[in-house]
């Protein structure tokens, strides 16, 4: 094959696996879209680099960095080069997906009821009480089906040897999904005739797939159960995701003061008086939703309405409670989970982790600080985070004081190479690193994986940061067919 003009002067770390490129050469899986891209020239991927920035910014497709206390809207970042996964591949993880998530969904419903891995002594038990987002009001609390985790982003990354990682669990209130959706239309409306020419599967269906979980979750015997998307307004970071899913859905978008708790049901004020709502997608963290039992400040939650969920007159989607699976000290333990509850091997590894409440891992950290990223255990969006190798003495010193002072608030991983793809940037193709964030929804008919996510990519040259929050981007992810 003709080499491309868009490989002109293409460098990749030859430490760093790269996506599309190796030994000199496209990887067979990116071969057909170099086929078919060979015909466009720099030019022409500007303009259309340009027009996909626009796009975003007409259609609105924004997030909220939090800077000094104030909120800045910014267009979402988008690449114009896809990320490709072979259809091998992806059934791999799609297998190792499912997998780990039916074993985190029986952990969630073991703690909040016999707690069998704590008796066991697979997990400590010091561990579990100490994370903040265990809620003891959901104890004992059988939950409608037993499913805790109806919408998981569950971020892989790849490191130099070509394996995939789980880095983190996302099962409270995962979102990216809506940019997931955009980028894939962004494309469509780019390169219309590359995605049937590269076989590339569909993604178009998640809302449609998310709404029928959703209507399947009402405990009622009901022919039409009223679902709606509770947000915590239009200043939360992802409002464009809360508004757009409730238009893709055709559901309403409401917010606290929208509904109202009477004899343990939940209805939604209408103009034509108040309807009864039997399924709740939340956008709303635990500890504001519920101000007469969770944050008496919270104007976010609804007054009784976790007391409408415990009476099993309505479903909340994700359940409350889940955030001890997020936990990052608890991470540590989910191959155990998986060996204990479903008696199978991991596919999908852990990255390794160290927890600073075990006086040897401080140690080992301490000494070694230039090599690990350190993260707090209920972090997220990239925050609260060290990364070693460009880390300067002052903040190691800063680090270490916290630790000290809290170690069960830390863990530490070494850092990892993570995989590059090709971006478009500045008129030319270059090596970016990447994660993955594949969306799964479970219902009760079981677990569904959109075939791609969200692949984020760490703009900044060097970068390993790929959180939109700290200037990372996102590309559209094509999973190949057979």
């Amino acid at each position: 094959m003709k080499k491309s003009t868009l490989m002109d002067g293409y460098q990749s770390n030859p430490d760093v696996w790269d996506e599309m490129y190796a030994d000199q050469a496209v990887r067979e899986h990116y071969s057909s879209f170099f086929a078919n891209f060979s015909h466009y020239d720099l030019d022409t991927l500007t303009l259309k680099n340009d027009l996909a920035k626009k796009i975003f910014m007409r259609q609105g497709i924004t997030f909220t960095v939090y800077d000094n206390g104030e909120g800045i809207e910014k267009i979402f970042p988008f690449d114009v080069i896809p990320r490709i996964i072979e259809a091998n591949e992806w059934t791999m993880l799609e297998q190792g997906l499912k997998q780990r998530l039916k074993a985190l969904n029986i952990f969630l419903k073991d703690i909040y009821n016999e707690q069998f891995i704590l008796h066991d002594k697979i997990i400590p038990k010091e561990l579990i009480y100490t994370c903040p987002f265990f809620l003891e009001e959901m104890r004992n609390f059988r939950v409608p089906f037993d499913i805790y985790t109806h919408i998981a982003g569950i971020d892989l990354i790849r490191d130099n040897d070509g394996q995939y990682y789980v880095l983190e669990d996302n099962l409270r209130t995962p979102s990216g999904v809506s940019y997931m959706l955009e980028n894939r239309n962004v494309t469509n409306r780019l390169f219309p005739d590359q995605l049937p020419k590269n076989n590339v599967r569909l993604v178009r269906d998640y809302p449609d797939l998310l709404l029928k979980n959703l209507l399947e979750l009402s405990n009622f015997q009901t022919s039409r159960p009223k679902v709606v998307l509770l947000t915590p307004g239009i200043f939360n970071s992802a409002y464009f995701e809360h508004s757009t899913l409730a238009k893709m859905m055709g559901i309403e978008l409401v917010e606290g003061r929208d509904l109202v708790v009477n004899d343990l049901k939940v209805y939604m004020k209408t103009t034509k008086g108040l309807q009864q709502v039997h399924v709740i997608y939340r956008r709303v963290d635990d500890e504001f939703l519920d101000p007469l039992v969770f944050r008496p400040d919270s104007t976010l939650g609804v007054p009784g309405i976790y007391w409408a969920y415990k009476a099993g007159n309505v479903n909340i989607v994700n359940a409350m409670g889940n955030g001890v699976s997020d936990d990052k000290a608890v991470y540590t333990y989910v191959p155990d989970m998986i060996r204990f509850y479903l008696n199978e091997e991991p596919i999908l590894k852990n990255v390794p982790t160290y927890q600073m409440d075990d006086e040897d891992n401080r140690k080992y950290l301490f000494n070694n600080m230039d090599r690990m990223v350190i993260k707090r255990t209920n972090g997220s969006g990239g925050y609260g985070m060290l990364i070693g190798n460009s880390a300067s003495e002052k903040e190691m010193t800063e680090f270490k004081i916290a630790i000290k002072k809290d170690p069960r608030d830390f863990i530490a991983q070494p850092i990892i190479n993570l995989s590059s793809a090709p971006c478009f940037i500045n008129g030319k193709l270059q090596p970016r690193r990447v994660d993955l964030r594949p969306f799964a929804l479970y219902g009760p008919n079981g677990i569904d994986i959109v075939p791609g996510g969200l692949t984020r990519v760490a703009l900044k040259e060097g970068s390993l940061v790929v959180n939109s929050s700290q200037g990372g981007g996102s590309k559209d992810t094509w999973v190949l067919n057979e």
